[in-house]
């Protein structure tokens, strides 16, 4: 469930779990479009006959795609009004602990570490976990750097 604040609520958010966002499930559509855009056609990610025998059973979505999903399952569990602007910075302490078979279902939990005044606006510090249904690890795990500016 998204979460709507205003912009001069961003201070009180530090140390809110945000809880987790809905499910989406990972396409081999998706897996392809992510291969021909970054050129990485290995054949892990995009041929399923293949990948079938390989050591995951299935196809696996890039480790990437999983880390590029952030951004609109981030945008799930947050909306801030009276921003004119929002920038993901960037992030930290990126890891890929378990991959993502393609059909799998993945939603992230997040919870605000820290909310620091920047000049013309805030930056807020989200520790955010990319969770596969019904696996033991997720499959990403990465502190994300998002700035509003008023």
């Amino acid at each position: 469930m998204t979460r709507t604040i205003t912009y001069d609520q961003l201070t009180e958010l530090e140390g809110t779990d945000l809880g987790p966002g809905d499910y989406r499930t990972v396409t081999q559509d998706q897996v392809n479009l992510f291969a021909d855009a970054t050129d990485d056609h290995q054949w892990i990610h995009v041929d399923p006959e293949r990948a079938r025998t390989g050591p995951f059973g299935a196809p696996i979505a890039h480790g990437f795609l999983t880390l590029a999903l952030a951004i609109p399952l981030w945008t799930e569990l947050l909306e801030v009004k009276g921003v004119s602007t929002k920038v993901n910075y960037g992030l930290d302490r990126v890891r890929f602990p378990a991959p993502v078979t393609v059909g799998s279902r993945v939603r992230m939990r997040a919870t605000i570490a820290e909310v620091a005044e920047i000049p013309g606006g805030y930056q807020l510090t989200v520790d955010q976990t990319i969770e596969v249904e019904g696996a033991a690890k997720p499959a990403v795990v990465a502190r994300g750097l998002y700035r509003f500016y008023a």
